[in-house]
């Protein structure tokens, strides 16, 4: 597959999630990506900086349309670290960790928000406090969105060859049988 492809794709897969979630400005947008697994190969054996500069170009231009913190996961070689801007880190009270990914040691994705952006920083956790985000080749980002998540379908599910998870926070139910929701909020 052509990288301007995979490239497209992830633009259309973070902007359908980011309407189908009801994103604002300012929030976080997680994102977990295998570049191996988008190339059609077993997770962790094949990182490609080309695909990581791809995924990372289409789903950082609907974030920056939207005003939306991207948070890049790293590989478990770095405990699922994350890059972010240190705007982002100071507006959700993060802790900055020292860490500075690279391909295998933290993944290409993470690597190339790190060369990307204006000011990164490394935290350990995002404190849950993710509003959505996507899961490019079983990367599981689960944990770094705020409770209750959900999955979230969109009209893609893959890119590449990787097989996509889409997934939002929706606010807890609370009370009882008599309880009323607000649809909006599902």
């Amino acid at each position: 597959m052509e990288l301007v492809q995979i490239q497209e794709q992830a633009y259309r897969a973070a902007a359908e999630i980011c309407e189908a979630a009801g994103l604002k400005k300012g929030d976080i947008f997680v994102v977990g990506c295998s570049t191996s697994e988008v190339l059609g190969e077993k997770i962790g054996t094949h990182s490609s900086m080309e695909t990581a500069g791809a995924v990372f170009a289409g789903i950082y231009r609907a974030l920056q349309e939207r005003e939306i913190f991207l948070a890049a996961q790293c590989c478990e070689h770095l405990g699922r670290a994350l890059i972010i801007e240190r705007e982002a880190c100071e507006r959700f009270r993060l802790e900055e960790v020292n860490v500075i990914p690279q391909p295998k040691a933290g993944g290409s994705f993470a690597t190339t928000a790190w060369k990307s952006f204006r000011d990164p920083v490394a935290v350990e956790t995002l404190q849950q406090s993710a509003s959505a985000g996507i899961d490019i080749g079983g990367t599981l980002i689960g944990m770094h969105i705020r409770p209750v998540v959900v999955p979230l379908r969109i009209s893609l599910n893959q890119i590449g060859e990787a097989r996509i998870i889409c997934a939002r926070r929706r606010p807890k139910f609370v009370g009882g049988s008599r309880a009323v929701y607000n649809e909006a909020l599902l």
